[in-house]
C-alpha cells in the first residue's frame, strides 16, 4: 500500500483519520487549481525534523508564500550554519535540566541544542547586518529575511530555498526571536533600520492579486493570524466571494480556551476570513505526524497527474 492508497482508504473513516483524508483532498485541489498557497508555520517544527519537508515544499512551489515565527527561522539558520539539534531520551527533565544548563545545552521537549550554535548564529547575523547597514537606509522584514537567506548555502534551508524559488517569507513577530534580539543589539552601535509594518502591503497585494487563495496552517499563533487578517481586509473577489477559498489547519489545540491556535476554521467564517463556499478542514494532530503523510500522498497524486499530462501531450503531438 502506498501513502496515497492509505489516504484514500481513510476517506471512509471518522475522527482524525477522515479529517486527514480530507486534508489530502483539499491540498491536492489547491495544487491542481490556480491557487496562491500561504503556509503558516508555528511551533518547534524545524528542531523536530520537519525542515527538509518544509524546504522541499518551498522549492517545488507546493507553497507560494511563507508566514512563520522568528524561532522557526532561527533554528533553520542554525542548521544551515552546520550546527544540529539532537534527540534526547529525557523528555521530562527529571532534575537534569539544571545539569543541562551547566553543560551549555538547551532543551526543547525531547530535543537539545548546544549554546555554541547560538554563538555561531550571532556571529553570522552580525556579518549580515554589517553588510546591510552599508547599502540602504531601511528594510522591511521580508527584505531582511531575503538578505539572510542569500547568505546561506544549505539546500535544505527554508530561507535559502525561498530565495532560490522567489517565495516571499514574512515574519511579523521577528522581534520575538534571536534574530530580533541580535538586530536590537547591533543597533546599539551600528546602523540598521527595519520597518515592521512596511511588508504588510506586499502580503495584502499577494492576496488581492490571487485568482484563488489557500492556507496551510501548522500550529496557529501569529502566523495564522497574519494570514487570516490579510484575508479579512482584502476586498471580495470576482463573484463577491470573500476570504480564503481553501484552508487546512493542523493543530493539537482545542477551541475551549478561546485561543487562536485552537479556533476552528468554521469559526473563522464568522469573521469573513474564510469564504462561505470554501473547502476547509481542521485536523487535530501533531504536525510532525500529519504533515509528512499529507505531503507524501499529495506528491503521489501530482506525479500521476504529471505523467498523464505528458502522455496526453505526446499522443497529441504524434
Amino acid at each position: 500500500m502506498s501513502v496515497d492508497e492509505l489516504a484514500v482508504g481513510l476517506r471512509d473513516c471518522a475522527f482524525g483519520a477522515g479529517r486527514l483524508a480530507k486534508a489530502v483532498d483539499i491540498y491536492e485541489e489547491m495544487l491542481s487549481e490556480e491557487t496562491t498557497k500561504f503556509i503558516g508555520i508555528a511551533g518547534a517544527l524545524v528542531p523536530a525534523g520537519m525542515r527538509p519537508i518544509l524546504a522541499e515544499m518551498v522549492r517545488d512551489r507546493y507553497v507560494d508564500v511563507v508566514v512563520t515565527t522568528g524561532a522557526t527561522l532561527v533554528h533553520d539558520i542554525i542548521e544551515a550554519l552546520g550546527d544540529s539539534h539532537y534527540m534526547s531520551a529525557d523528555v521530562d527533565g527529571l532534575g537534569n535540566d539544571l545539569w543541562l544548563r551547566q553543560q551549555g545545552i538547551d532543551r526543547i521537549y525531547d530535543i537539545v541544542v548546544h549554546d555554541e550554535a547560538f554563538a555561531h548564529l550571532e556571529e553570522f547575523l552580525r556579518s549580515v547586518f554589517e553588510e546591510l547597514s552599508c547599502e540602504r537606509e531601511s528594510y522591511n522584514i521580508r527584505e531582511l529575511l531575503t538578505a539572510i537567506g542569500e547568505n546561506l548555502t544549505d539546500r535544505n534551508s527554508i530561507l535559502r530555498s525561498a530565495v532560490e524559488s522567489e517565495v516571499p517569507v514574512f515574519c511579523p513577530a521577528i522581534a520575538d526571536s534571536m534574530i530580533g534580539l541580535h538586530a536590537w543589539i547591533y543597533k546599539q552601535t551600528g546602523d540598521l533600520t527595519v520597518d515592521a509594518f512596511a511588508d504588510m502591503r506586499e502580503l495584502i497585494d499577494l492576496f488581492c492579486e490571487a485568482k484563488r487563495t489557500g492556507a496551510i496552517i501548522l500550529g496557529g499563533g501569529v502566523p495564522k493570524n497574519f494570514i487570516f487578517q490579510t484575508a479579512l481586509i482584502a476586498p471580495p473577489r470576482e463573484g463577491g466571494e470573500e476570504g480564503l477559498d481553501y484552508a487546512m489547519q493542523i493543530t493539537t489545540k482545542t477551541p475551549e480556551d478561546g485561543s487562536l491556535s485552537g479556533a476552528s476554521l468554521e469559526e473563522a467564517k464568522s469573521w469573513g476570513k474564510i469564504g462561505s463556499k470554501s473547502k476547509s478542514v481542521t485536523l487535530y494532530c501533531d504536525a510532525t505526524i500529519a504533515l509528512p503523510v499529507i505531503v507524501a500522498a499529495v506528491r503521489e497524486r501530482m506525479a500521476r497527474k504529471n505523467v498523464t499530462a505528458k502522455n496526453s501531450l505526446s499522443l497529441y503531438i504524434d
